[in-house]
């Protein structure tokens, strides 16, 4: 059900959240925890019901991670094919999760397998957020050699959404890392160049110049805040703005 109250204040109509796999597992050290899932679930659902279109990309890193394989040895197209692989198995829990909260969602796979996802159909799947359904995009973007964080700027792209949300376990981007250095400085604002002098590991390179090409902000949060994802999109919160025009006060 759409929140008509809240709907009038929404700073975004239609987004792409992008989650890590490791988010997935909670306390283990593999797989999948469903208490996890249910709880990033719920926050999307909060998001669902403010009226906001939304899409995610889900990482598989919990399950297998390309780069890891072919560290050890395996051939990286094969290391990476069940990498994508795996970001369906993560696609699917959160589909399942977030349906028996009542929300309609799609998976959505770059590589055909339709007895348990739609293929990729751009026009379909902006249908499917017109009507109000989640869509998950799995698969990364059916190639090896990228990560699920170009796919997720180029799926974000290809949907014109507005931004890209990206739910990491810190509230923002620091110039050091928070948990190790507590002189550690949050940025409220930077932009897609300084990310990539800085080397400030939002993205992988190719993502970040994709979404500056595309003026495509990035806002990077915490996702294990309560109702935090939902006070973004109505203007509250702590985060920080990745963009060459983002300014946070217009959010």
């Amino acid at each position: 059900m759409v929140d008509q109250t809240d709907q009038t204040q929404l700073s975004y109509k239609r987004v792409l959240l992008k989650i890590s796999g490791e988010a997935l597992m909670g306390d283990q050290g593999f797989g999948l925890h469903p208490p996890t899932v249910e709880r990033i679930a719920k926050e999307v659902k909060r998001v669902n019901d403010l009226g906001v279109e939304l899409c995610l990309v889900i990482g598989g890193g919990n399950i297998f991670r390309g780069l890891q394989g072919s560290a050890q040895g395996m051939e990286r197209t094969t290391a990476d094919y069940m990498g994508m692989l795996a970001t369906v198995m993560n696609a699917l829990a959160m589909q399942g999760a977030l349906e028996a909260m009542g929300v309609n969602t799609r998976v959505i796979s770059a590589i055909p397998m339709d007895q348990v996802c739609e293929p990729y159909i751009r026009r379909r799947a902006v249908r499917h957020l017109e009507k109000g359904r989640v869509c998950i995009f799995a698969a990364g973007t059916g190639n090896p050699y990228f990560t699920t964080d170009t796919a997720a700027t180029l799926r974000a792209s290809e949907m014109s959404c507005e931004a890209i949300f990206k739910g990491t376990q810190v509230d923002g981007i620091y110039d050091k890392d928070p948990k190790k250095y507590d002189d550690a400085v949050r940025y409220d604002t930077v932009s897609f160049d300084e990310v990539l002098q800085k080397n400030l590991k939002v993205m992988d390179a190719s993502a970040i110049a994709l979404a500056r090409d595309n003026n495509l902000p990035i806002i990077v949060f915490s996702l294990s805040e309560k109702g935090g994802l939902k006070g973004i999109m109505c203007g509250e919160g702590t985060f920080t703005v990745v963009g060459d025009s983002a300014k946070k006060k217009d959010i």
